[in-house]
This record gives structure tokens, C-alpha cells and sequence, in this order.
């Protein structure tokens, strides 16, 4: 059966596509990806297929090796806890950094919220997800510090989807969302970095118990 690929930003989809055949294991790890079948079975040609296949390897979800191609790599509890373990740090410090939101800015945080709140698809939950977390430091003059953040959420995004598609943590989310919001809306912005920095290590714990309770499987099996 062929996959459905949307046409608006092929090699998004592309990526999109690869990373659900990853997490539903008809990509298992240590798989060479076969780009030939692959841009069959997707309907795209090489080039969008090569692109979104770079973006997994960016993710962290594919390694790649010079003149020999992709291969899939496995989801690890050590690399999830040393990536994600430096947001609690960054993100609240960035928030500090870009200070209180304009109404303008404080409307579009809970427009996309209520999406979250409402969304049930896991990739588009993350979109929304990453979406609210960005416009929150968007005024962050600190663009290192911007750009730090952007390279982590890319390498955790795969560990997200995969909680996602497998416990709902929406909800907590969402809760977390208005919790900063709430505090900044009473202007008090060390309120709000700390309530971030909750929402950020709230977010870690559902996904290391995940992958410890996955790994105690895995090693059940063998």
C-alpha cells in the first residue's frame, strides 16, 4: 500500500512519512535505507526523497555514512537524557531574555494551545507543540541561544512522536502551556521561567519511563 505523500511541502512529508515507518518498525534499526524502493513506495522522486532523508539524519533518527547511504538508528535512553536535559536550562533563560510578551504575541500562545488541546494526530501535536515553544522566546535577542534550542528540539523530536503515538500527554501539556501564561499575564516573568522550566521537566520524565520500560522489553525478549 502506498503511502500518502501531501504535495505542499514534499520532503517535509517525505520526513514525516520515514519517521511514522521508523516508529511503527517497518524501518527497524540498524535497517539500510533502500532510497530506490522507498521513492516507490512513496510516489516522490530521488531528490525530495534524498531531502527529507536529511532532515531524519539532522533528527538524529538516521545515521549516515559517505558513498554508502542511511541506516536507521535505535531510539536510546542515554542519548534522549543528555539532549533534553539541557532545555529546562535554556528554554527559561531565553524566555528571561526576551521578556514579557506583547497581547499580540500572548493571543497567538493561546490560540495554539487550544489547537494542542484540540489536535490528536502525534506530529501534529509536536508541530504545535515546538510552534507555541518558539513563539514564547520569540523575542529572545540572544539568536545562539535561539538557534541551541532549535538543534535540540529537531534531535528530540522523534522520542516526542513516539511517546505521543503511544500515551496521551496532551493534556498535561496544554495544563503546563497555561500555567506560563497564567503567571505571564500576572507579569511576573520569574514566574513564568519557572513554570517553564516545570513544563520542560514534566516533559522529560513521561518519555525516559517510556524508553526505560521499552528497553526492559527489549532486553526480556533476548
Amino acid at each position: 500500500m502506498q503511502n500518502e505523500i501531501a504535495r505542499d511541502n514534499i520532503s517535509d512529508s517525505v520526513s514525516r512519512a520515514v519517521r511514522d515507518m521508523i516508529l511503527d518498525g517497518r524501518l527497524p534499526p540498524g535497517e539500510r535505507i533502500n532510497e530506490v524502493h522507498l521513492s516507490a513506495e512513496l510516489g516522490v522522486s530521488r531528490t525530495p526523497l534524498r531531502e527529507g532523508l536529511a532532515k531524519l539524519a539532522q533528527e538524529g533518527a538516521l545515521r549516515s555514512i559517505p558513498r554508502i547511504g542511511y541506516f536507521v538508528r535505535e531510539l536510546s535512553l542515554d542519548e534522549f537524557e543528555q539532549i533534553y536535559d539541557i532545555r529546562p536550562i535554556l528554554d527559561p533563560e531565553a524566555l528571561r531574555l526576551a521578556g514579557l510578551p506583547s497581547p499580540e504575541r500572548m493571543a497567538r500562545l493561546k490560540e495554539l494551545n487550544d489547537k494542542i488541546g484540540r489536535a490528536r494526530d502525534p506530529n501534529t501535536i509536536i508541530d504545535l507543540d515546538d510552534e507555541w515553544h518558539m513563539e514564547l522566546i520569540a523575542d529572545c535577542p540572544n539568536k545562539v541561544l535561539i538557534d541551541f534550542i532549535k538543534q535540540i528540539i529537531q534531535r528530540t523530536r522523534r522520542y516526542e512522536i513516539a511517546l505521543m503515538r503511544e500515551k496521551k500527554n496532551v493534556a498535561v501539556a496544554s495544563e503546563n502551556h497555561n500555567a506560563v501564561m497564567s503567571a505571564l499575564k500576572k507579569r511576573d516573568l520569574d514566574a513564568a521561567c519557572a513554570a517553564l522550566k516545570h513544563n520542560m521537566q514534566t516533559g522529560r520524565e513521561p518519555i525516559v519511563k517510556w524508553l526505560k520500560a521499552r528497553e526492559a522489553k527489549k532486553g526480556g525478549r533476548e
